[in-house]
């Protein structure tokens, strides 16, 4: 008894499953003559290189296929030969068993020069050619550069890279790719219907993100669970044969983290672990959505690849926190859950990795907007609205003003900054290195993005320079010198640097007299402390 994958094996160029780009040359190629001497079909197993080797062969030696036409009859003798695998015109050879140069001559070079029995052409399937010996791929060499007259090789390979590129040179080549799981879903509905079985959609589903984009894998999936249910397919019979994935509740995972409903998460986790769901497979299954989810985000097209891996229905699940979460919260996700599945390998608890990052992502509000900014000084990334520095301008005495609200040595700091202009980006121009390296510091970069959301309604994106020719007005240092101690009494130490009394002797000289407690604010300011 044949497996569904043979069974259903395409027997033309209608029934190839994708690879649209590969069958449209190959049709073109036969319909007009002009066939090459040597092709190579590289791309992911299970994707078809075998099989659309078989269909070209059979459409060159269709014995009945009309001129100007691409499509095999599939009922002439050359066909019905080469679907039953007895032709002797079409010469399959598994490389992997054959990968020494002895076999290459026997199999390949000597029965290259023998007469045709009455097809065509005569065309040699080398599957898996990258397993070839050195001495191998020399031997063939010569018979690819100068092939006997109607002879046609067709090289197949799932590792392209190990191939000689003398040998790739002399091949026309066509790159095979994995295939959508709406596509998988449309072939298994179409089996189903032929064996008469009933599927339920959700195990067709699962079968084809299971897949991972590779047809034969899929069939034979489907084929295993067949083995073990009757004649109507049940989501209980697929979990015998493959790992359990609940697509749909990882989509509800996502959607309580996003609206920071902690409790309902958490429930949700324990549910699926008294369920039995093996809980590393559920994160795992976590960080490829929120992955095809930023994708989505990110551009339109990976969009659209998002949807042919899910499905339709998993498509719509995930639509609302598509819509609302950003890139960077689908980022802060994404670490939260690689850290746990690291964790889970040795968690006493099993669901305890994953409910402390639950947690930290319903509670961290503010987390999302820094994640990306870099530690390196230039420039500030952050994705962000284009906001006309015009405004940026206008409004900077308002940052200043929210920004006292958070850290107050922090205002004092951007007060004796300049906002620049570089290259239509906002720049901030900082006289002392230490004002410029306390700015670019993860926690200020915090503040930064929430005041600017706050203020100009958008995370804003800027670079700093360095400018010791900087004038620095004397107003700055008095408003600084008059801050009351106790407004920064509570903020962190910062790193003692004894430069205060030699930045700028003129303009400290202008202000007013000073306590121990302004000391202590201009202090802070600066990041400096009393050495003696």
């Amino acid at each position: 008894m044949s497996t569904l994958y043979q069974k259903y094996r395409p027997k033309n160029f209608t029934e190839v499953v994708n690879q649209n780009h590969v069958k449209i040359t190959l049709q073109n190629e036969i319909e007009t003559g002009r066939i090459a001497h040597a092709y190579l079909f590289a791309g992911p197993r299970g994707t078809g290189k075998t099989t659309m080797a078989r269909v070209f062969a059979k459409a060159l030696n269709c014995e009945r296929r009309a001129e100007g036409a691409f499509e095999p009859c599939g009922v002439c003798d050359s066909c019905e030969h080469i679907s039953r695998g007895v032709s002797l015109d079409i010469v399959e050879v598994d490389a992997a068993s054959h990968t020494g140069v002895d076999n290459v001559r026997e199999n390949i070079i000597a029965n290259a020069r023998v007469a045709m029995s009455g097809s065509r052409y005569k065309v040699f399937v080398i599957d898996e050619v990258h397993m070839l010996s050195t001495s191998a791929f020399n031997a063939l060499l010569k018979t690819l550069e100068e092939p006997p007259q109607k002879v046609i090789f067709i090289l197949a390979t799932t590792e392209v890279h190990k191939l000689p590129t003398t040998i790739i040179s002399r091949c026309q080549r066509f790159d095979f790719k994995r295939i959508s799981a709406v596509d998988i879903i449309q072939k298994l509905t179409y089996i189903a219907a032929q064996e008469r079985i009933s599927v339920e959609p959700a195990v067709l589903e699962a079968i084809a993100r299971h897949s991972g984009g590779h047809m034969r894998d899929a069939e034979s999936l489907l084929g295993q669970i067949l083995s073990v249910s009757g004649q109507e397919v049940t989501r209980e019979h697929a979990d015998l044969v493959i790992p359990r994935s609940d697509v749909l509740a990882v989509a509800d995972c996502i959607a309580l983290v996003e609206k920071k409903d902690a409790a309902g998460a958490i429930r949700l986790v324990n549910e699926l672990s008294d369920d039995g769901m093996d809980l590393r497979q559920f994160c795992t299954d976590l960080i490829e959505s929120l992955r095809r989810l930023l994708l989505s985000k990110i551009h339109a097209s990976l969009g659209e690849k998002f949807a042919r891996d899910f499905g339709q229905s998993v498509e719509e699940k995930f639509a609302p926190v598509l819509r609302t979460a950003s890139i960077e919260r689908f980022v802060v996700m994404l670490r939260a859950f690689l850290a746990a599945q690291t964790e889970l390998k040795t968690a006493f608890i099993p669901q305890l990795p994953l409910e402390i990052a639950i947690v930290s992502l319903t509670n961290a509000v503010e987390e999302t907007q820094t994640h990306l900014v870099p530690m390196a000084q230039q420039p500030v990334a952050v994705p962000a609205a284009k906001i006309p520095l015009a405004v940026v301008r206008e409004k900077w005495s308002e940052v200043l003003v929210h920004i006292k609200k958070y850290n107050h040595s922090l205002s004092f700091i951007l007060r004796v900054c300049e906002v620049r202009d570089e290259n239509g980006r906002l720049c901030l121009a900082f006289k002392y290195k230490f004002h410029q390296d306390r700015v670019l510091q993860p926690s200020v970069q915090e503040i930064l993005q929430k005041v600017f959301t706050e203020v100009l309604g958008s995370p804003l994106a800027f670079s700093t320079i360095l400018d010791e020719t900087l004038e620095i007005g004397n107003e700055h240092l008095a408003a600084t010198a008059a801050q009351p101690a106790a407004e920064t009494a509570t903020e962190e130490s910062p790193a003692p640097i004894a430069q205060l009394g030699a930045a700028q002797p003129e303009a400290l000289a202008a202000t007013p007299p000073v306590t121990g407690n302004d000391v202590d604010t201009i202090l802070k300011m600066f990041g400096g402390k009393v050495v003696s």
